[in-house]
């Protein structure tokens, strides 16, 4: 209400919708970033996310992946799922605690939600599931190549 409760960085008319989840990665040999948005981040949207990448690529390829340690990502769910997948389709690689930096896709958000999310004003979950995804696909016109400048040396 206004002139009754002080705002801090919105406007008394704020109201609040809920959260999505945007699950994605970076092909580093495209710059494309796959995505998938939903309401939660399960093993079951985790799941439905990896199934996005496998049918992206040829079975040939092996998908090897950088992430964090969600429980999504270590579950009972998720590791029956990667068992019953062919030997060598998918490697994972787990990011030590407090490692985000060291994982691209972790930065790719942070500039994601200042470029595309920061004060804008949505109406429903419905309308903001629609502009990540709009805003997904403008960065896929245009994909960036990352080409890790850091030298291991540098890191000692």
């Amino acid at each position: 209400m206004p002139g009754v409760h002080p705002a801090f960085a919105r406007d008394f008319e704020y109201r609040r919708h809920g959260t999505l989840s945007l699950l994605a990665g970076i092909d580093l040999l495209t710059g494309k970033v796959h995505a998938l948005v939903r309401d939660r981040h399960r093993s079951r949207e985790f799941i439905e996310f990896l199934k996005l990448l496998d049918a992206a690529y040829p079975a040939s390829t092996a998908i090897k992946l950088i992430l964090d340690n969600h429980s999504a990502h270590i579950s009972k769910e998720t590791r029956a799922w990667l068992d019953a997948r062919p030997t060598g389709r998918f490697e994972l690689t787990f990011t030590p605690k407090h490692g985000s930096w060291l994982n691209l896709i972790e930065g790719f958000f942070s500039k994601f939600a200042r470029s595309v999310l920061r004060h804008i004003r949505v109406t429903s979950k419905h309308e903001l599931k629609q502009r990540i995804i709009e805003g997904i696909d403008d960065v896929n016109r245009h994909p960036v190549i990352h080409t890790w400048s850091y030298k291991l040396a540098e890191a000692a």
